[in-house]
């Protein structure tokens, strides 16, 4: 049974789009950016502070998800700039310190409001 997951600790979609979706206990998370969840404001800052705040939703998400960071098996990064990856990548390995996901980086002529990174996921609900 396919089930849709919203979670007001995320940032809402800015479109016709679902947060994530879970079809056979596995959840599929939309891309996420870094705006604030509580202000819908994107997050002022670094590569290394926007990612930290990517990754804050996506965590959100998953928890929404009945997920973890451990439970996810795969996630894509969208970088706007691949000159940004070293500093990236650093925050990413702390939330993915013990068997890190599969996991694609790509850069991105643009993304959504003009961010420098977004990351989506796929993960295991437990």
């Amino acid at each position: 049974m396919r089930e849709t997951v919203s979670t007001d600790k995320a940032p809402k979609a800015i479109g016709p789009y679902s947060q994530a979706v879970i079809w056979n206990g596995i959840a599929y998370l939309s891309g996420q950016i870094p705006l604030n969840p509580a202000t819908n404001q994107m997050l002022e800052g670094d590569i290394a502070a926007q990612t930290e705040r990517v990754l804050e939703n996506l965590k959100a998400v998953l928890e929404a998800c009945g997920a973890s960071l451990q439970s996810v098996l795969k996630t894509t990064v969208f970088l706007k700039d691949m000159g940004d990856f070293p500093k990236m990548n650093e925050v990413y390995g702390r939330y993915f310190a013990t068997n890190p996901p599969a996991r694609s980086t790509v850069q991105a002529a643009r993304l959504p409001r003009d961010v420098s990174v977004e990351i989506d996921a796929i993960a295991a609900v437990m």
